[in-house]
């Protein structure tokens, strides 16, 4: 049940990598004038894109734990 559970975790986690990546580069660019520049707005989509691939590497590394054979 351990293994199924943790073959679960990590199909969760690369998806929400995956559609994070994909919500970050499919959101809008700021046609306010505040000021914002386009090079601004690309570096936050960089930031968050960013997010979204630390959070399911980590969830795998700790997932790997408990995939190796134990000795």
């Amino acid at each position: 049940m351990q293994k199924i559970a943790t073959y679960l975790f990590i199909i969760s986690s690369v998806a929400f990598g995956v559609l994070g990546i994909i919500l970050v580069i499919t959101l809008p660019g700021t046609d306010t004038p505040d000021g914002s520049s386009d090079i601004n707005t690309f570096i936050w989509k960089l930031i968050v894109a960013d997010v979204f691939i630390i959070l399911p590497s980590f969830a795998l590394s700790l997932a790997g734990k408990y995939l190796k054979p134990r000795s």
